[in-house]
């Protein structure tokens, strides 16, 4: 039996103070296996009842993962689709396309390149969150059809 689950959110930093929440917005709702929620939240609220509150600490290897000095890089001009002269550090375009495309960040534009990084911005961070589960119920068979689909086009890629 695949469950889904509906999540009221509180997301802290390390100094403890609300950087994201779904007050005043929608809960996090998503179907265990599904992926689209970071592994270590997903674990951490798969198998709660309706009604659960608790505290749970993610490390960065059961979130976005650490930062990997590999994806980040200098390539010349050339080799980017993007107008060079709108460049400035810290814009994010998309560089390749279709299963070889990669959203980059941009480090810095020197006059033989640019560096680019490819690390999930999140990636090396830990994420504190105080949760409460406001649905727990079965997958109706529409939302296990959707999620056939949305893997199958995943495969794909």
């Amino acid at each position: 039996m695949v469950m889904f689950y509906r999540v009221d959110y509180s997301l802290f930093n390390a100094e403890g103070e609300v950087v994201d929440s779904s007050e005043g917005g929608s809960a996090l709702a998503f179907i265990e296996g599904d992926e689209t929620m970071m592994p270590g939240l997903e674990k951490a609220v798969t198998g709660r009842a309706e009604g659960d509150e608790f505290k749970v600490t993610i490390e960065p290897g059961d979130a976005y993962g650490f930062p990997q000095r590999s994806l980040i890089r200098t390539v010349s001009f050339e080799t980017i689709e993007a107008n060079v002269e709108d460049l400035q550090p810290g814009m994010i375009f998309q560089v390749g396309s279709g299963t070889e495309a990669e959203v980059v960040r941009v480090v810095e534009v020197e006059d033989e390149g640019i560096t680019i990084d490819g690390n999930h911005p999140l990636a090396g961070v830990t994420f504190h969150f105080e949760l409460k589960i406001v649905e727990v119920r079965q997958a109706s068979a529409d939302e296990l059809e959707l999620l056939a689909i949305t893997r199958a086009d995943a495969a794909k890629r």
